[in-house]
């Protein structure tokens, strides 16, 4: 068959067309997979890159250490990928803010079997705010990757692990909270979590 440039011209201004009509996505990679650029670490315990994988270990002091971004988010959903390799005490905090290894905020709990993964705790305050139906708890693959995904909206945060609904709770403090997105290591030592497609996308008013 002859070749027709006319066509071939068309079938590529039809492309930049539908190209420049396609939805643009606003989601955000949090972590680049290759260092910790935009994030700030807070304590002595570690964090560091390894494979593509962001971990978090216990270091010798075995205390609290948390790994904050650099901006602050408002209401956003975010969804992230984590494996507990050791124990597995963890959590990832929202709107939250942190002076040395103090945190000031709300924590959605990434814990072992058992200990109400997906529920929200808030620290230095009124303790857990909710916690996941038992039942729930088999939903976790400890060793394993899991999903989560938290949707923050004004007062309302809700949680998936795995894609099972975990908690849903209104709550006019959270609500009025300004802070940044923080992964949790806790004290005690013997922890280690890796991370890894950590992705926030804003809710944008319309």
């Amino acid at each position: 068959m002859r070749f027709n440039p006319k066509y071939s011209i068309v079938a590529i201004v039809l492309s930049l067309f539908f190209a420049g009509c396609a939805p643009k996505s606003n989601t955000i990679e949090l972590f680049n997979g290759q260092n910790l650029d935009g994030w700030v670490n807070h304590g002595e315990e570690k964090w560091y890159v390894e494979d593509g994988l962001l971990v978090c270990e216990s270091g010798p002091a075995a205390q609290y250490g948390y790994l904050s971004t650099e901006d602050f988010y408002d209401d956003f959903e975010l969804t992230l990928d984590f494996k507990q390799d050791a124990n597995g005490n963890s959590g990832v905090f929202i709107r939250s803010t942190v002076e040395g290894t103090k945190v000031s905020g709300w924590q959605v709990e990434v814990a072992p079997p058992g200990d109400n993964t997906g529920g929200i705790y808030e620290s230095y305050g009124r303790g857990w705010l909710i916690q996941p139906d038992p039942e729930k708890d088999k939903v976790l693959k400890m060793g394993e990757w899991n999903t989560l995904k938290i949707r923050v909206e004004g007062p309302e945060v809700t949680t998936w692990l795995n894609g099972t609904q975990m908690v849903h709770l209104v709550d006019e403090k959270i609500g009025a909270g300004k802070g940044a997105v923080a992964l949790q290591i806790h004290d005690g030592g013997g922890i280690k979590v890796s991370w890894k497609n950590i992705k926030l996308t804003p809710i944008v008013a319309e």
